[in-house]
């Protein structure tokens, strides 16, 4: 597929430049991690991609709390979304209301957040960049994910989710010094963003199809590794409330794994299968 900008005539969003001084500071801080390299501050690095990316954006956000499915006790659910939270993506509402839409309107121009048909680096990056209100401010955002907005907990940490980065950056200095801030905070930020919006773009691009659907989703199986099964894009979008990304033997699915420990240690319940091995 080779990637069309297409105008939009409804919404003409101006840039923030609150948006880009805080996602050029970040990365800017990452560069750092050049001058102050230890093989323990990239361990925290992979460490917190996978704790904060599979289990609070790939498990929480995403599978549990977008999709509903699985269902976890109330006190897991609102551990994991803090997990979720503290990954730096936004806060539950807003990150739970932006995927609904997206698979409400997949690739509509004007009302999916994030549209591919509008180009690669639209979808990766710049509809953060050009915030449209409707995906962008509370009192609209908050009416896709009405199940959230509903809970006093929830609408809590969609407000002061950012907060969760003090205590974070201060265990990670108390630990480790310099490194381990510019390394778990900085780098993991930025590596982990990437990861998500690859999936807001290259998924939608290319890779192979397992199943007709009314859109361009793909399978594209270095996406997946680098999002712990995301990246099994299409089989996501034929069956989104499928709890297991990865259908077939080679698609691994770390994601998946957790929540198959979770139901084998009882805490995962109605966790929906594949359609292939519902009666398994």
């Amino acid at each position: 597929m080779t990637a069309e900008v297409l105008p939009n005539p409804v919404n003409k969003p101006t840039l923030n430049w609150v948006a880009v001084i805080f996602f050029s500071t970040v990365h800017l801080l990452a560069l750092l991690s050049f001058w102050c390299f230890s093989w323990s501050a990239l361990g925290v690095t992979l460490l917190l991609h996978w704790f904060l990316g599979s289990i609070g954006i790939c498990l929480g956000y995403h599978r549990l709390l977008s999709h509903r499915s699985f269902q976890v006790p109330r006190w897991l659910e609102y551990t994991i979304a803090l997990i979720g939270a503290t990954a730096l993506q936004g806060g539950p509402i807003f990150w739970v209301a932006g995927h609904r839409l997206h698979h409400a309107y997949t690739e509509d121009v004007d009302k999916d957040p994030y549209s591919a048909r509008r180009g690669f680096w639209w979808s990766h990056m710049l509809w953060i960049f050009y915030p449209n209100p409707e995906f962008f401010e509370d009192s609209h955002y908050k009416r896709y994910a009405p199940d959230l907005a509903r809970d006093p907990f929830y609408c809590w940490l969609d407000r002061y989710f950012i907060l969760l980065q003090i205590p974070v950056g201060i265990l990670l200095y108390v630990l480790g010094g310099w490194p381990f801030l510019i390394y778990g905070m900085a780098l993991r930020a930025v590596l982990l963003w990437h990861s998500t919006w690859f999936i807001n773009s290259v998924t939608h691009m290319w890779g192979y199809r397992s199943f007709e659907v009314n859109d361009n989703s793909r399978n594209l199986w270095w996406a997946a590794i680098l999002t712990y099964g995301e990246g099994w894009h299409n089989n996501h979008h034929a069956f989104p409330n499928v709890a297991k990304a990865g259908w077939r033997w080679w698609e691994i699915d770390v994601t998946w794994w957790a929540i198959a420990l979770l139901q084998m240690l009882g805490l995962a319940q109605k966790v929906n299968l594949p359609p292939t091995e519902r009666s398994s």
